[in-house]
């Protein structure tokens, strides 16, 4: 569980490669989300060209990390795979906080690039890897060894507690 509350977002790397066996884990770790019905809509982008990098700061105003990321993973849900309609967001939501988690378990520092809903980022992605029309990108998340240290933080919070009623 120190996964958990130990993560943060970093944006900061060394420029230390990041290992097939490592990334194979954190994909495992996604792919061992629950989803809706068990549809499991998801499917995985593993990107280290760099110039594909460029393409995605070039959708996405705040992915600037990426310049010193090792690599990324594109987080997409296969629409035609969707029998509860509605549920593919957190089907994907749920897979992408599966792999912070499991990254930050193996020392990789990450960050949750946000694409869907946004037009302008969902259409950028979707021409810059030419993504089927019946896939949708949902999240980038950003990967490298962390070239920084942040502490975790406590977000817990007991005034937002409700009990049987608001």
């Amino acid at each position: 569980m120190k996964e958990i509350f130990e993560r943060r977002s970093i944006r900061k790397y060394t420029g230390k490669p990041i290992p097939k066996e490592a990334v194979d884990k954190m994909l495992k770790a996604a792919m061992a989300a629950p989803s809706a019905g068990n549809q499991q809509p998801w499917e995985f982008i593993v990107i280290d060209d760099k110039t594909i990098f460029e393409g995605i700061m070039k959708c996405h105003p705040y992915s600037y990390m990426l310049k010193e990321a090792q690599l990324a993973i594109v987080i997409c849900a296969d629409l035609e795979r969707e029998t509860h309609i509605g549920y593919w967001q957190q089907d994907c939501a749920a897979a992408t906080e599966n792999l912070l988690i499991e990254a930050q378990h193996l020392g990789i520092g990450a960050v949750w690039l946000g694409i869907y809903p946004r037009k302008e980022r969902v259409n950028g992605l979707k021409e810059l890897l030419s993504l089927p029309e019946r896939v949708m990108p949902m999240a980038v998340v950003s990967l490298g060894y962390p070239a920084e240290a942040k502490e975790p933080s406590n977000r817990y919070d007991p005034l937002r507690l409700h009990f049987n009623k608001w």
